[in-house]
């Protein structure tokens, strides 16, 4: 596709488009040979503009791009219209001030060899009995922002080291604990390290991809095919994907990674809108190990290693099992070129058991019908960790997500048994927590919308309730975004409904949606700790605010090396009114990880995810219409 063949305002940018975006930038002075690109995306038009769209002239794309100059650290931001092959917005960011650009991948390299280059790291390295540096792994992380002395306004990494016993030997398996360089990525140089302790570097090796660690392969399971003969119930038409009642725009964002907008369902001949835009807006990984080393552990893949960037290129028959259909991501480089990611989203459909089911004592009827589920998903790899988002859509107009962790243990050598495990001999793994943030832009028949909190309540013996057995429901309207900040209470089955109070169903009341939470832990750090404060979302399960296009990360714009003051709280502090308005919904939820040795060489994965429900929303079952069960399994 080139430029003038985009038909919606939210196709995913092109190559062509990539390589516009970076000659128009070029042609107004703002790429030279110290130019590097940490962020190019779809600049998304409003949502009010999107839904006038009606197709009829070619829609306006605009890019947007954060340019940072390796040579002096100065940072800008700029917003290229294509359509009018003109730069229409540049401003200048104050890194002290704002918070630094996303870490590049380019940038990876640059400290492998800074650390390698250090006296001093040579030389503390050698205390360990580490000679051949070809074997050591410098390991670059995201500073975060502890007001220490000299580092405002530096844009900094901290590294940790691990080491291999040979080139296929995996270092997480090695640590190298109590030593860590503080890089200075303009000034290409170790401006601090930090010889906190000599600690015994771990030696038992943990190479789960190695016979000789593992064992041979178990030769008793069977071959497990999953086919479709006549072809997959879905269809994908551009990035638009169908499939039964659903309809969906895919969208594929650098930071963000896998977009769903305007997701709709057919409900007889009407087209329901549910969700404008979905999206994992954030995530981040706070470690519990205070030690000086290692005290500065929180990562945000998102908003600090561009999630979307880290996706895997899928394999059949291994991340995807089934009648797959693949889509390429087009991403910018650190040169803001294109380069593809191939088989980075697979669309699969899944059986999903007995979706409903009755034999009835007095007629003798006895009915089942198979559920099934349309699976959006991708794989990013950050660092250590492997993570894969999947979205499900099911026939009776469920929506669920689902985040499963894998991967590899962030390691240390072990010495407190009050913050990590220890996973194998001497080995240490610190606790910590994988903390998402959903963006789910609201449109439920509309964008009037209202958010209610719904808990079930005891009702006490009394009159009308002699025996003590009744139990109810009470709702309560969250009507400004001051009091719809809120925490998940899984004890009362608490869930937020989001209802069109404008759009009644045949029984008089509003259509709704609810948001039902797993409930699991929030951020555990003090509420004074640097993490606290730039990670405010993670504090509460849900937030809702209104909506603002220009509102879309829940840290804040530039979250790397950030003081915490942009986001949610700043959004929320407006206290704007939500009832009957356009809302967004923002909800917390992820794992806390306690780490076990069944945890080692390799994580199985660990999953997480809440769900939408239709509630009210259909007048009845909307999976009636299901075929009966057929095929040669079915008797």
């Amino acid at each position: 596709m080139t430029d003038s063949q985009a038909t919606h305002p939210l196709d995913r940018l092109t190559a062509g488009e990539i390589r516009h975006n970076r000659s128009v930038l070029a042609q107004a002075g703002l790429v030279g040979p110290d130019t590097r690109f940490p962020l190019v995306q779809l600049h998304e038009p409003p949502k009010s503009e999107v839904l006038a769209f009606t197709g009829d002239a070619a829609p306006e794309r605009q890019v947007f791009s954060v340019l940072l100059d390796t040579a002096t650290g100065a940072c800008a931001e700029a917003v290229v219209s294509l359509t009018q092959d003109k730069l229409v917005r540049r401003r200048d960011l104050d890194p002290a001030a704002e918070g630094q650009p996303p870490i590049m991948i380019e940038e990876y390299a640059l400290v492998d060899a800074v650390v390698k280059a250090d006296p001093a790291w040579r030389a503390a390295m050698a205390r360990r009995g580490v000679t051949d540096l070809e074997l050591a792994c410098p390991c670059p992380l995201s500073a975060g922002d502890f007001d220490l002395p000299g580092e405002r306004g530096r844009r900094l990494l901290r590294v940790l080291t691990f080491v291999k016993h040979r080139p296929e030997d995996h270092p997480w398996a090695h640590p190298v604990d109590g030593l860590v360089a503080y890089v200075d990525l303009i000034e290409r140089r170790v401006v601090e390290l930090l010889d906190h302790r000599l600690a015994p570097v771990p030696q038992e090796e943990g190479n789960f991809d190695d016979e000789s660690f593992t064992g041979p392969a178990r030769t008793t399971l069977k071959p497990l095919e999953i086919t479709q003969p006549e072809g997959p119930s879905f269809t994908v038409e551009g990035d638009v994907v169908e499939w039964e009642n659903w309809r969906l725009r895919l969208g594929f964002d650098p930071r963000e990674g896998l977009v769903l907008h305007q997701v709709t369902f057919r409900d007889g001949d009407r087209e329901r809108p549910i969700l404008y835009r979905a999206s994992i807006a954030e995530m981040v990984v706070p470690y519990a190990d205070p030690a000086p080393a290692r005290f500065w552990q929180n990562y945000f893949d998102a908003g600090e290693y561009s999630l979307g960037k880290m996706a895997n290129s899928l394999v059949l028959g291994c991340d995807c099992l089934g009648e797959i259909t693949y889509l390429d991501a087009v991403l910018a480089d650190d040169h803001g070129e294109p380069y593809t990611i191939e088989n980075a989203i697979c669309l699969h459909e899944e059986d999903q058991g007995v979706l409903w089911k009755h034999s009835d004592l007095f007629t003798g009827s006895a009915e089942t019908r198979r559920s099934r589920r349309l699976v959006v998903s991708y794989f990013a790899t950050v660092g250590n960790y492997d993570y894969g988002f999947y979205w499900h859509l099911y026939l009776d107009g469920g929506i669920r997500f689902e985040c499963k962790s894998t991967g590899v243990l962030f390691t240390s050598a072990y010495e407190d048994g009050r913050y990590a495990s220890e996973v194998a001999p001497g080995l240490g793994a610190p606790l910590h927590q994988h903390l998402f943030c959903a963006r789910l832009d609201m449109m439920v028949d509309g964008v009037t919308n209202a958010v209610d909190e719904v808990e079930l309540a005891r009702v006490g013996p009394g009159e009308g309730n002699p025996y003590g057995n009744a139990f109810t429901t009470t709702a309560t309207r969250l009507r400004t975004e001051a009091e719809a900040a809120r925490l998940a209470a899984p004890a009362s089955g608490r869930s937020w409904q989001v209802s069109n109070p404008a759009v009644a169903n045949r029984l008089g009341r509003p259509v709704a949606y609810a948001l039902v939470p797993q409930g699991r832990p929030t951020l555990l750090a003090d509420g004074s700790s640097s993490i606290a404060r730039r990670a405010a979302f993670a504090t509460k399960h849900l937030w809702v605010t209104r909506y603002d296009p220009a509102e879309r990360y829940p840290a804040g714009d530039y979250v790397n090396q950030s003081r915490g003051q942009d986001g949610l709280p700043a959004w929320v502090a407006r206290d704007r009114d939500l009832d009957g308005a356009d809302v967004v919904l923002w909800h917390t939820f992820g794992i806390t990880h306690v780490p076990r040795p069944e945890d080692w060489p390799v994580m199985p994965a660990e999953s997480c995810g809440f769900t939408l429900r239709p509630v009210g929303f259909f007048d009845r079952n909307p999976a009636l219409d299901l075929p009966k069960p057929g095929g040669r399994h079915c008797g």
